[in-house]
């Protein structure tokens, strides 16, 4: 069972075309280019969950 965090990661690498790749060479195969980008959007999208959930209270 893959964490939500996880889920997201996967779910940007596959908007962002990389899935195949990430499937075929796992994580550590990745380019530092490649998992940057990844990383990049799945940190700005915690931000923003946060953010949104800050200004509900």
């Amino acid at each position: 069972m893959l964490s939500q965090e996880e889920r997201l990661k996967y779910q940007v690498a596959r908007e962002l075309g990389l899935l195949d790749k990430l499937l075929a060479v796992g994580w550590a195969g990745l380019s530092a280019k490649d998992s940057g980008r990844i990383g990049g959007v799945v940190s700005a999208r915690l931000r923003q969950g946060k953010k949104e959930s800050g200004n509900r209270n």
